[in-house]
């Protein structure tokens, strides 16, 4: 290539990297100003806002003094009241110290663990660095108080001088019998390494077969070894974890969150580490590898994660809450402006695990939801033509209003739109048409018409799969006429992801006119016909979701088709949209087969719309809708059976079905 030719070239693709990082920038800004407006404006014309100053003025007077009280140490008014409701739900529900095993399921775990034919040795990894007392002896209980027992502890002290009774507790436990003294192996160490040097120190000590990395001031389940063991033997794990709760202080039962994880999703984990506590893996993926590594103390256990869940060959989610994180003054746990350096590891973690995936030029960002929750940009791969295909019969304003939304907004320019009229009679629709076909974007916009066969009833995929079929963009993006663009960099933000070999579908963030939630991805067996329902619904715009789940992308089972972009090769891959599904579920059956041929589909809550649901189609819930979503409905549950009762891998089994907010499932 000729040196002008050249310099012009990179000089291009500096510019393009600047427009693309100035685009996200001003999507950034639109959005937190759109936000901070409509928060004002509610507070501003919420009269109970107004009405309750005086109950709210009471409410934080009491809650100064309550605080007062609790700093001098006499909290048995309140506190203990809002203890003993927590406790009582958590009874109720059978988590927290009522689902430990009594006497006789104890003996019940042990000889079935006993007769398993892998008798795997655990090593319990725990760097102990001035560990309160009453911490370290919760602790070292909650690992002798195992049902299952071939475990061994490898303990590692950074402790200094003035925190000696710490390797005096540990000895006291160790000279308890001469098993404990063979299995609680302790190494003081001559200084303190930090977490990653002192969690090595710990490996050096480890005999077993898998190793389960814990933290000095934390408590284990008495089944997590069991249930692990069982995986083990049962899937041929090679990487476990389970769910988790943060509690206070030093009572097990006052929990601060409770974390019911979905299963292995690898954007999820990149951009948040969700996995976080019991991680617990064969010890032969650590060949080539190191545990922690110290550049990335503060968050060595994302970035160990990351490096090991590359090379897992199974990985097993346990969904019971096994693993008790204690939330005190300084820990993560707590407050994560205690460890602020863990905010610049974590981006460095994924940074590292992005590049050895051959990521280029990407983006790490902190999220509104928290600061080492992420939004990850990846760099778009050339200027490749997205083919926008929407179905449309009369509603004449809502199709302007969504391509003048697209035309005005959109940052992307390499894109057409295929408009596929099918059997429109209004004249406001096909005046449109014409103006269209005769305006600044005629070289933009196509008319394809699907000629009705005679009795033809309209059938949404058929209408689509013609819209496909005519695309002449790489890309294919199903597209709502009753749907109106908010972030301008909406089209970049679907596409960066469809871009990717391993991915499938990529669906948006959409909203109802008054910024309800009415898109966040989909999930199996949601709602009351148990075939898919979208979660989040109703929530208002702000929400941060469960866990932060609104604010970054995340691997899901499916997305709507009101917002749907795909490799066009894929959709042909899989054959388009099933035109059996004439009306509805059509979207998730597109989706589930690209899960079925080894493809991911992903969310992501940075491609916003609004959506004027059922606008074009009407309400599915009224007449001969009710009847056609019930048929459709029995007809996906039989097609998918077997994916239904294997329950969504996204979605933690201890949420209930029947309602899309992340309840908690009502125990038997």
């Amino acid at each position: 290539m000729p040196k002008e030719e050249k310099d012009f070239q990179e000089l291009y693709e500096r510019e393009r990297a600047k427009a693309a990082f100035l685009a996200d920038r001003v999507a950034q800004l639109e959005d937190q100003v759109d936000d901070l407006n409509f928060k004002l404006d509610r507070i501003k014309n919420n009269k109970l806002w107004k009405a309750s100053k005086p109950l709210r003025d009471v409410y934080h007077f009491i809650q100064r003094q309550a605080d007062r009280i609790r700093n001098q140490g006499d909290a048995r008014g309140v506190v203990k009241k809002i203890q003993y409701k927590i406790r009582e739900k958590q009874a109720e529900k059978g988590y927290g110290t009522a689902s430990f095993p009594k006497e006789d399921e104890r003996e019940r775990q042990r000889l079935e663990a006993a007769a398993l034919p892998r008798q795997i040795l655990f090593s319990i990894l725990v760097p102990l660095y001035n560990t309160p007392r009453e911490y370290l002896k919760d602790m070292l209980d909650s690992v002798l108080q195992q049902t299952y027992g071939n475990w061994e502890l490898c303990l590692a002290d950074g402790s200094d001088d003035a925190h000696a009774y710490v390797g005096e507790v540990v000895e006291e436990y160790r000279a308890r019998s001469e098993e404990l003294a063979r299995r609680i192996r302790y190494r003081k160490l001559e200084k303190n390494g930090g977490i990653s040097a002192n969690t090595n120190a710990c490996l050096e000590l480890a005999t077993g077969e898998f190793i389960a990395p814990f933290d000095h001031d934390d408590y284990l389940h008495p089944s997590v070894l069991y249930e692990y063991v069982k995986a083990i033997n049962e899937q041929n794990a090679d990487y476990l974890y389970c769910d988790e709760t943060t509690f206070k202080e030093a009572d097990l039962n006052h929990f601060v969150t409770i974390h019911f994880k979905p299963d292995y999703a690898i954007d999820n984990l990149r951009a948040n580490n969700y996995i976080c506590h019991l991680s617990c893996f064969d010890r032969h993926l650590l060949e080539g590898e190191e545990l922690y590594r110290s550049e990335f103390d503060g968050s060595q256990d994302h970035d160990m994660i990351l490096r090991l869940t590359d090379k897992a060959q199974k990985i097993v989610h346990v969904p019971k809450l096994l693993y008790y994180w204690r939330s005190h003054a300084g820990s993560t746990a707590d407050n994560i402006g205690a460890k602020t350096y863990a905010i610049d590891a974590a981006k460095g973690a994924v940074a590292a695990h992005l590049r050895r995936h051959g990521y280029k030029n990407f983006k790490i960002t902190s999220t509104r939801a928290f600061e080492t929750i992420f939004k990850i940009t990846y760099e778009i791969q050339g200027e490749p033509l997205v083919s926008i295909v929407i179905a449309n019969k009369d509603h004449a304003e809502d199709l302007k209003r969504c391509l003048t939304s697209i035309f005005e907004k959109s940052t992307y320019e390499n894109y057409e739109i295929i408009v596929v009229e099918n059997g429109s009679t209004d004249p406001e629709t096909l005046k449109y048409y014409k103006e269209l076909q005769s305006g600044p974007y005629k070289d933009r916009v196509h008319i394809v018409e699907y000629a009705y066969a005679e009795g033809e009833k309209f059938n949404y995929s058929r209408v689509n799969n013609a819209g496909v079929a005519a695309a002449k963009g790489e890309y294919v993006l199903l597209l709502n006429n009753d749907t109106e663009v908010i972030a301008i960099n909406w089209i970049e933000e679907l596409l960066m992801y469809a871009q990717r070999e391993d991915v499938a579908c990529v669906g948006g963030k959409l909203y109802y006119p008054d910024k309800t939630i009415q898109h966040a991805g989909i999930v199996l067996g949601l709602g009351a016909h148990r075939t898919a329902g979208h979660t989040h619904y109703r929530q208002r715009r702000e929400n941060l979701g469960y866990m932060g789940r609104l604010c970054y992308t995340q691997d899901v089972s499916a997305v709507t088709g009101a917002c749907l972009m795909v490799k066009k090769s894929i959709y042909e891959e899989v054959g388009g949209l099933d035109e059996t599904f004439r009306i509805s579920l059509n979207d998730v059956d597109l989706c589930l087969k690209c899960r079925q041929k080894g493809y991911l589909n992903v969310f992501t809550p940075f491609a916003e719309l609004y959506h004027y649901e059922s606008a074009s189609r009407g309400d599915d819930l009224q007449g001969e809708n009710a009847q056609r979503y019930n048929e459709e409905s029995a007809q996906f549950r039989a097609k998918w059976k077997e994916v239904l009762d294997a329950g969504d891998p996204y979605y933690n089994p201890n949420f209930t079905l029947d309602r899309s907010d992340y309840s908690l499932k009502v125990q038997d």
